[in-house]
């Protein structure tokens, strides 16, 4: 059995996110692809985080900028405040959280809703909103 994954699910990461990041499964709710996504940003798998935007913006996303903040931040905890829609029969999809994060000895709490799409039949991150 793995670790819990990072995504507080409280899932053995191996049978959690694993299976999205090694490309084995696709989330099937926006919901997961949400989770799987803190859970890269906790693992540095910064070519997960570029694969599951739109195609249109993949090639916006700097890798190294990317590998560089998850690398700088710890992902202490993961919370799920809201959903609307984003089901598996859904299209779309918007999700609620509050991500736990430390960098340079401090925490801090990232609000964030954030909006899901299905690009060719597999949800992708679209856009989210920060509450400052």
């Amino acid at each position: 059995m793995s670790r819990l994954c990072p995504c507080t699910s409280k899932k053995p990461y191996d049978r959690c996110c694993g299976p999205f990041h090694t490309g084995a499964a696709a989330p099937e709710t926006a919901e997961q692809l949400m989770r799987s996504r803190f859970s890269a940003y906790a693992m540095a798998k910064v070519d997960y985080l570029i694969a599951t935007r739109p195609e249109a913006k993949r090639g916006e996303e700097n890798r190294d900028e990317l590998l560089q903040y998850c690398k700088s931040v710890s992902c202490v905890g993961l919370k799920i405040v809201g959903k609307e829609k984003g089901g598996k029969t859904d299209d779309t999809g918007i999700v609620t959280f509050h991500a736990s994060l430390q960098a340079n000895g401090r925490r801090s709490l990232h609000i964030e809703t954030s909006n899901f799409a299905r690009e060719n039949g597999k949800w992708v991150y679209v856009d989210g909103v920060v509450k400052a």
